[in-house]
């Protein structure tokens, strides 16, 4: 067996590992094993496709692997601002219909209005935040209101 063949054979080997470990580390060593492969396909000799297999990780590794834990491990967005009030619950302080009302969200009193515009939904209603437009809640009733 050429030993090109045995280089593909351990990127092989590594990248099923890696579908199992899903730690990046094993595909990287992958990487380094097609290097070596590519090397053993040139006819240079074996001490060179290992020498290309350990440049090649270890670049892999100090330069490759930060970014990409980096990238994968990133914290999702918190949403602040008015984006933290779409899907809040409230309380609507007037009758709000298709063009007016007021609401109570957290603490705070905002101008409001149905989401459904042929809606109108009593003072009192508990609503959910659907969205906002400029310094306008958009809301829709928690029961429906066919149910009242």
């Amino acid at each position: 067996m050429q030993a090109w063949m045995i280089w593909l054979a351990v990127a092989a080997g590594l990248g099923f590992i890696e579908l199992a470990a899903m730690t990046l580390d094993f595909a990287l060593l992958a990487v380094a094993a097609l290097a070596a492969a590519g090397v053993a396909a040139l006819g240079l000799p074996i001490g060179l496709q290992f020498v290309a297999f350990f440049v090649v990780a270890i670049l892999m590794v100090l330069l490759v692997r930060p970014v990409a834990r980096r990238h994968l491990t990133r914290t999702p967005a918190i949403p602040s601002g008015t984006a933290a009030l779409v899907g809040k619950s409230a309380v609507t302080l007037t009758e709000v219909g298709r063009d007016t009302g007021r609401v109570k969200i957290g603490g705070e009193e905002w101008s409001a209005r149905a989401y459904d515009a042929d809606l109108v939904i009593p003072q009192g209603t508990t609503v959910d935040v659907f969205a906002i437009e400029g310094a306008t809640a958009l809301v829709y009733p928690q029961e429906a209101p066919w149910l009242h």
